[in-house]
This record gives structure tokens, C-alpha cells and sequence, in this order.
């Protein structure tokens, strides 16, 4: 709704006020708005009398200015802009809800939501947020469906909108997105529309009953064996080697390897080493679980006194990117690496803790997984202090590197 008109004033009083009072509403709630149409109105007459009579006390003489006429004492309410519901384009929305998750989505999750967000604005920029219907997001659906996971990389595919993408996908890939992948680009945009919703720009999210018709199916990358282990130490890679070894031997998420710091890292006596994972400046963690601290294997000791540095960063050239391309690298130098990636040394450390007998909830404590229950259903996380440091040293003292691994 724009600027609303108020009466037109009597021409004696035009010098004063102007040829007609106009006051701005500021609401998106059309029932409000009507109200204050009502109240304005009354306010512009009881200015008019006012003004009448300040008139009939005061006589203008012909040299009087605009800034010697009479004061009104009526004051006008303020309200925000008017604006009918669902007016606002959907690009403009995208932006502003862009700029409000990047505040609290780290790098990687809203680079992810940012490309779903690029997709909707790509094909339905231009709409009104509240023209979207369930047509318009089955039509977004069947283009997402049809993507494939390397357009992008292809030249005439980095500009490209939605339905460029998809036409390009299907001429040039004969497959397409996980259906994982699928339902998740659908989520982030219909968490923006939730969005809308709650920032009462949007009535009700029209897409909320779309869903992904294949079902999605997980496709867990593999665990290392021993022999791969024992190729990827072999390969003493300048880069992953003092990583890869954190990983075999604490779990450690590579995210958390890359942010390790000297001053985290603190003796406990006989017990030895441990290093406290926490949040820092370099980065985040995944949950609350992930804050815990953890004994280094003898090997990694050995790291600290011969390799890494002695204050700040442990890794200061890594990178969560940079591990994911050289692992990418090793595997293509090493085909019997195929269907692993870094995160698998992880999974050969939680193995390695199973395979010793280290029961489930003593291991969620040193990888940061929540805490796991019992078999009479007890939740250790409420009801437990947790393992003591020298259970703790146990059970990564009794990892052992496969035989044939030469540091």
C-alpha cells in the first residue's frame, strides 16, 4: 500500500499546509492498515480545525513567511512503510535471507545454500514471493532432477541459471544428482520460504508438501584396510603425511586436524600428552560433542618433538579444501585408495577401538560423537562424568599401525 492522500486542505490554509495532508502507513498487516486509514483521517481533520482556528487568532498579513505561520500542536504518528503481503520480489528476499545465514551457517553450509538459493532466483527471481505455488516448485523440481553433479564445471555452465544447467546436464551427463543431493537443494529453498513465512512476507510456504520422489539412499565411503593404511603412509606425502597420521590415530575430523594449535596441546604427567579440541579462530566445531580432549599416541609425541611447530598452528598450510584435493590426488596416484577419502582414517581409528573391545560410548567420547546408550536404554551423556584420562590413554595406546608401516 503506498502514501495514503488526506483531505484536501482549504485554500486560506494552503500557505500553511500545502493544497492536501499525506501520511505514509507503515504495516504489512492490510487489517491494520484499514484501521489506520480511519484514524489518519480523523487526525487530518482535527489538524484542519486547529489550524482554522489558529488562523482566526493569528490574521496573516501579506509580508508573513512560512516560518512565521502559526504552530500546529498536533502531532502525526509515525508508522512503518505500508507494503501488501507477498509483494516483494523474490530475489530481494534471497538476498536479505543470504545475508542473515551467513552470520551463523559456517563457510561450507552456506556455500551450499547460497548455490540452492542461485538456482530458485536464476528461474523465479523476477515473481512476486507471493506468486510462488506448488506448480512453480514441482516445475523447480523436475529441472533439479535432471541436473548433473559436474555442470558446473563446464564452461558454458558458470553463469549458467536452472534451466540452462538442467539442459546442459542432460546433453552432456548421462547421470544425474544423489537423490540426497536432490532433497537437500529442495530443503534450502524451502527453508527459505519458511523464512518468508516468519519474516510475514509469505502466507504459508507453498512448497512445504514437495518431496523428492526416488527415495535417498546413503552411500557411506569406505573404511581403510590395513593395506591401504600402509599405502598411504608409504606414500610419506609432503602435505597429509603428519595429518594423516593424527587421523589414524585420534579420529579426528579433518576440519579439527587443520585447526590444531600448539598452546592446545598440554602434558599430563605420566599420562602423557592430550590435545584439547575446542572452537577457535581458525574453526568451528560440528556440535557440542565434538568439544573434547583426547591422548596423543606415543607416534604423534614423536611428531611434536621432531616435525610440527612449537606454537601456534600444528598445520598452518591446511586447509579443509586443500586436504580434500590431496587426498583426491593420492588416490588417483594410488588406484587401491579408490572409495576412500580422508574422513575413512577416521572410521579405521572407530574400527581399530571396536576391534580391541572398547565399548560404543568410550569411543563417542574420544571422536566427539553424542554419547551413546546403554542396553538397558541409559544415556551416558546425562548420567555419566564421562571416562577418566587414564582410560582414555588406554584405549590409544592399543592402536596399533599395521606391521609393515615404516615412519
Amino acid at each position: 500500500m503506498g502514501p495514503l492522500s488526506g483531505p484536501l486542505c482549504p485554500k486560506a490554509l494552503q500557505e500553511t499546509l500545502g493544497t492536501a495532508l499525506k501520511q505514509s502507513l507503515k504495516t504489512s498487516d492490510a487489517t491494520q492498515a484499514k484501521t489506520r486509514v480511519a484514524e489518519l483521517n480523523q487526525t487530518f481533520t482535527t489538524i484542519i480545525k486547529e489550524a482554522q482556528a489558529h488562523a482566526l487568532a493569528t490574521p496573516h498579513t501579506a509580508t508573513a513567511t512560512a516560518a512565521q505561520g502559526p504552530r500546529l500542536a498536533v502531532g502525526r504518528p509515525r508508522y512503518q512503510r505500508a507494503r501488501l503481503l507477498g509483494e516483494r520480489l523474490v530475489a530481494e528476499l534471497a538476498q536479505a535471507y543470504l545475508a542473515e545465514v551467513s552470520q551463523r551457517l559456517r563457510p561450507g553450509s552456506f556455500k551450499s545454500v547460497r548455490f540452492a538459493l542461485s538456482l530458485l532466483t536464476s528461474h523465479l527471481g523476477k515473481n512476486a514471493i507471493s506468486d510462488l505455488s506448488l506448480s512453480h516448485g514441482k516445475e523447480v523440481l523436475g529441472y533439479i532432477t535432471q541436473l548433473s553433479p559436474n555442470v558446473r564445471k563446464y564452461r558454458q555452465g558458470k553463469d549458467a541459471g536452472l534451466v540452462g544447467l538442467a539442459s546442459l546436464s542432460v546433453a552432456s551427463e548421462g547421470i544425474t544428482l544423489a537423490p540426497q543431493t536432490q532433497a537437500r537443494i529442495l530443503k534450502q529453498m524451502s527453508q527459505f520460504l519458511d523464512w518468508c513465512v516468519g519474516e510475514g512476507e509469505l502466507g504459508a510456504n507453498p512448497w512445504e508438501a514437495l518431496k523428492v520422489k526416488d527415495r535417498p539412499e546413503v552411500h557411506p565411503h569406505g573404511m581403510l584396510s590395513d593395506a591401504q593404511v600402509s599405502i598411504l603412509l608409504a606414500a610419506k606425502d609432503r602435505v597429509l603425511h603428519s595429518a594423516l597420521l593424527f587421523g589414524l590415530l585420534t579420529g579426528m575430523r579433518s576440519g579439527e586436524i587443520c585447526g590444531l594449535m600448539a598452546e592446545d596441546v598440554t602434558a599430563k604427567g605420566n599420562l602423557g600428552r592430550f590435545v584439547s579440541i575446542r572452537p577457535n579462530a581458525v574453526r568451528l566445531l560440528k556440535s557440542k560433542a565434538a568439544e573434547r580432549e583426547v591422548p596423543l599416541h606415543g607416534v604423534l609425541e614423536g611428531l611434536l618433538d621432531t616435525t610440527l611447530p612449537t606454537s601456534g598452528r600444528l598445520f598452518p598450510h591446511l586447509t579443509v579444501d586443500r586436504v580434500v584435493k590431496r587426498y583426491a590426488k593420492l588416490r588417483h596416484l594410488h588406484p587401491e585408495l579408490h572409495g576412500t577419502v580422508f574422513h575413512s582414517t577416521r572410521k579405521w581409528f572407530i574400527t581399530q577401538c571396536e576391534r580391541t573391545g572398547v565399548p560404543e560410548h568410550f569411543t563417542a567420547t574420544l571422536v566427539g560423537h553424542h554419547s551413546a546408550r546403554s542396553a538397558n536404554k541409559l544415556t551416558y551423556g546425562l548420567y555419566s562424568a564421562g571416562i577418566s584420562d587414564e582410560q582414555k590413554r588406554e584405549i590409544v595406546e592399543g592402536i596399533r599401525l599395521p606391521q609393515d608401516v615404516v615412519l
